[in-house]
């Protein structure tokens, strides 16, 4: 990838732990230069800098002599806000980790300055970005479904089952006042709304803290250990439940949690329309289940078969397993092109993550009064 000025795009990335890995790794595929990390502190930082060859970052006030065209937002969600206004104050485009801020002022905050600095702003919603979503999504607009009837599914991991597995997503001061839900329940939302067109309206949710201690030294995502020390109190949920209705008064509901053993990374959904219905499976995303009341089809990911932008995201040859790695690469590579003006389809942006805000507080708000919650609508523009 070029900018408009013929060469590679400048790139910063903004945290260096587990996601801050991954989002280099897409950067570098899609061409980018990256000269700069910033991480947690100047010595994780210098770190940083050393083992991926570039400069360390001292602070926000250093962006802007980088003369970046992309500044990747990969830190804890706390921070998310004082990055992306130092990004957009550098001038330069931004992708911002989700959740996209703690709540949806600040949410909204963001959305409006990056909006009127007219900045490329997107957001990690990568399971969009999966062959088979876009096949899916293009038969629902082609009427094959038929009128939505039920809309149904989880996200369940275990990587917080163990009691003495901690990160720093489980303090609600570094992460927010919501973790499982604003962590995965938000990417199982953005799916469910981008593939079916459904707008959720109102919610009734609960949530439950099943391990009421944990330690309270961080540690990283996803590492598979157990961390040691003193406990401390959990403040954030480990599992939740909503229940839902859309904007046509169709019911769904979806049952999110860190803490279901040999879970890895399953988001699961089933769709079910008056002709059809569609089955899917992240962690084994190279085929959907179709069914109709006299036939059931198991459909096989193919780059010469289907909808057109299911064939232009299938980068390898059927029976090559695609997944997470080539959803974020195909996010980066669209963000960029964004930043060239090519406008690619079904891009999220910092508009999906004020409505992936929106609906996190209105599940917050009603797992604490246990009343349905309406979700507030987007202005209109």
């Amino acid at each position: 990838m070029t900018t408009v000025s013929g060469q590679p795009p400048r790139v910063a990335i903004l945290g260096a732990g587990m996601i801050g890995e991954v989002h280099r790794r897409a950067a570098l595929l899609a061409g980018a230069e990256l000269v700069g990390v910033m991480a947690s502190s100047p010595e994780r930082s210098a770190e940083a800098a050393t083992k991926w060859g570039v400069q360390a970052i001292g602070s926000l006030d250093d962006l802007a002599a980088l003369e970046l065209d992309m500044v990747h937002v990969c830190s804890p969600n706390n921070l998310h806000a004082a990055h992306v206004e130092a990004a957009v104050a550098a001038g330069a485009h931004v992708i911002c980790e989700k959740p996209l801020a703690v709540d949806t002022q600040e949410a909204l905050r963001l959305h409006a300055l990056a909006a009127d600095a007219g900045r490329v702003a997107a957001v990690p919603f990568v399971y969009r970005f999966h062959p088979l979503i876009r096949e899916i999504r293009a038969r629902r607009e082609a009427g094959e479904f038929g009128a939505w009837q039920l809309l149904h599914g989880s996200y369940l991991q275990d990587w917080l089952l163990s009691p003495q597995a901690t990160s720093w997503r489980v303090d609600s001061g570094a992460g927010g006042p919501s973790r499982a839900f604003a962590d995965i329940g938000s990417h199982w939302c953005d799916l469910m709304e981008f593939v079916t067109g459904e707008r959720i309206v109102s919610v009734m949710a609960a949530m439950t803290i099943t391990v009421p201690e944990r330690p309270a030294a961080s540690q990283r995502s996803f590492s598979g250990g157990d961390a040691a020390g003193p406990l401390a109190k959990v403040d954030t949920e480990d599992a939740a439940t909503i229940l839902f209705r859309t904007q046509r008064g169709v019911l769904g509901s979806a049952v999110i949690s860190q803490v279901s053993a040999g879970r890895k990374n399953r988001l699961w959904f089933e769709f079910d329309g008056a002709s059809k219905s569609a089955v899917f499976d992240q962690e084994t995303p190279e085929t959907v289940w179709l069914g109709s009341e006299d036939s059931i089809v198991i459909l096989q990911r193919s780059p010469g078969q289907g909808a057109t932008d299911a064939r232009r995201l299938s980068s390898l040859p059927s029976g090559h397993a695609q997944g997470y790695a080539q959803c974020f690469e195909n996010f980066v590579a669209d963000s960029y092109a964004a930043v060239r003006g090519e406008g690619p389809a079904g891009l999220p942006t910092f508009a999906d993550g004020l409505r992936s805000a929106r609906i996190i507080d209105a599940v917050i708000a009603s797992a604490q009064s246990g009343a349905w919650v309406d979700v507030p609508a987007e202005p209109q523009n």
